[in-house]
């Protein structure tokens, strides 16, 4: 049986695998890109989908659309996205890559977000329930339930605190 203090060493030591990971993956790509970690994601759902509505694209991110205008004013600024609002429906902003952001794409590397949205989305629903209790109990330990979900390595902030859901393409829910 193993006991207890092995097991906090355990998660503690995969705490910072993952703080690891995270840091040296924004680092990456900060300095080959110029662009934070949620930037470089939100380019790469784009050419990976797009041309996308902003709300599709939130959902894609797992945030709130304030969070990704946010993030689409700071790229379109570096001009490496652009919105153009639909003729049909003057509501619906479509998102596409422009020439600059292409080319970025493709000499871009991963992005840990990306990495963990997507391995999240293959785990089945009972685990991320176990996943999501673990990640609760460590938030309330550290007393940090009131803090905004800042995103990682970023001073990026998901807006209103939850993520925005996304029904799965294999549940249904």
């Amino acid at each position: 049986m193993t006991s207890t203090a092995d097991i906090i060493a355990t998660i503690t030591d995969d705490l910072r695998r993952i703080f690891q990971v995270v840091n040296g993956h924004s680092k990456r790509a900060m300095r080959e890109t110029g662009l934070t970690g949620p930037q470089l994601w939100a380019i790469k759902v784009i050419a990976g989908h797009g041309p996308l509505r902003v709300s599709d694209l939130a959902q894609r991110l797992y945030l709130h659309n304030a969070t990704v205008v946010g993030i689409l004013d700071r790229l379109e600024a570096q001009e490496l996205v652009q919105r153009v609002r639909s003729q049909e429906d003057r509501r619906v902003v479509m998102v596409s890559l422009t020439a600059q952001g292409k080319e970025l794409v493709t000499r871009a590397p991963e992005v840990a977000q990306g990495l963990l949205v997507a391995g999240l989305e293959n785990i089945p629903r009972d685990r991320l329930e176990t996943i999501t209790e673990g990640l609760r109990l460590m938030v309330e330990i550290l007393d940090a339930q009131h803090l905004p979900p800042q995103l990682l390595l970023s001073s990026e902030v998901n807006r209103t605190g939850k993520a925005v859901t996304r029904r799965s393409r294999k549940t249904g829910e």
